[in-house]
């Protein structure tokens, strides 16, 4: 089912009480904040409506899917209904509303679907892929000075990219605002739309994440800033998978499964990644029609780190950045992660723990 059919479906269920859950800590650990046991349990049935987008950054998803390793993990008394989005923001509704049990979602939409429900709707429980972001300019356009007078686009007003945009341009002492004043002009926009207008001319570059990065500097745009180079041994999370809390309470066997679907599936990207490069290209041929050229999935995927690690430290950095930007107010994200179960499975296959802070 399209993003496009599935919001016809969607209608306002949100009800806080239904959704109601005691706040905890942020911790990989803790007994009331688990969302799912580590522990064996029967053969689990029902449905999973699983959302995700027709992104590289969603390898793990596409892949997964591709191959069979969700049905396989979640076996077949599960159900696996799946609905691709275009915008976090749509995803993060539909997860609100009650349309998605679980999706593979950015950071920024996380956090405020989070803080939204004051800490009700959803828990983090599993990275999915790390890095492949960054702001790509004109050719002519050497330093961050000469982004003064210019217009850079975004993916979306508040969105994981726009934020890192506004910050970094913050830093270098060049304003924004929310309407496109001060003294760079910021864009939001689809990233299908950017990549057309940048081979136009009518911007002069955007934060965006891959493959619309490699897509622009195909087009003869240069990289002028790799956000890695932003980030503490240049790790920052682009992709989480997000699970509603509701439902993670009445099917923690189905949750637990998924957790290792997801690992299991980056396993397999890391151990063949040209296997993993080929097949994602396919499954994007499959949900938009056509695959990314060579000259393009070649670089982003090697921009691209698939990792169940959430690299909490940016969630909450960049939650920090929106905040002194403006475009939130202050954030209480004490318990929007739980992985708990993910960090059992990690245990059980002699890989290092991940955190949560």
């Amino acid at each position: 089912m399209s993003s496009r059919r599935l919001w016809r479906r969607i209608t306002p269920l949100l009800a806080a009480g239904a959704l109601a859950l005691a706040a905890t800590a942020c911790s990989s650990g803790g007994n009331d904040a688990s969302v799912a046991t580590a522990s064996s349990a029967a053969a689990p049935t029902g449905t999973l409506r699983l959302g995700y987008f027709p992104n590289l950054t969603h390898a793990a998803a596409i892949y997964g899917l591709d191959q069979g390793i969700f049905a396989a993990k979640l076996g077949a008394g599960v159900k696996i209904e799946t609905s691709t989005f275009n915008s976090g923001t749509q995803e993060a509704e539909a997860i609100l509303s009650g349309a998605l049990d679980a999706g593979y979602i950015g950071p920024n939409p996380a956090v405020n679907t989070f803080v939204k429900s004051k800490g009700a709707a959803l828990r983090i429980i599993s990275g999915a892929t790390s890095g492949g972001a960054g702001l790509v300019v004109k050719s002519g356009i050497t330093s961050v000075d000469q982004l003064r007078g210019k217009v850079i686009a975004s993916p979306g007003l508040a969105n994981t990219q726009d934020v890192a945009l506004r910050y970094y341009l913050k830093q270098h002492g060049l304003a924004t605002d929310k309407n496109g004043g001060g003294d760079v002009q910021i864009r939001p926009q689809d990233n299908a739309v950017t990549v057309d207008a940048f081979k136009s001319g009518a911007i002069d570059g955007a934060w965006v994440p891959e493959p619309t990065l490699s897509r622009m500097v195909a087009d003869g745009g240069k990289l002028l800033v790799d956000e890695a180079s932003q980030w503490p041994d240049g790790k920052f999370v682009t992709t989480l998978l997000v699970v509603r809390t509701d439902y993670a309470q009445s099917h923690p066997e189905i949750v637990r499964r998924l957790v290792e679907a997801n690992v299991a599936s980056i396993d397999a990207l890391g151990a063949d990644p040209a296997k993993g490069q080929q097949v994602t290209n396919q499954g994007l041929a499959k949900l938009s029609g056509k695959p990314l050229a060579d000259s393009v999935i070649a670089p982003a995927w090697q921009r691209l780190t698939f990792t169940p690690d959430p690299v909490a430290s940016s969630l909450v950095a960049s939650a920090d950045h929106a905040q002194e930007l403006g475009l939130t107010t202050k954030a209480n994200l004490d318990g929007i992660f739980d992985l708990t179960t993910l960090n059992a499975l990690l245990k059980t296959q002699g890989k290092d723990s991940v955190a949560s802070k």
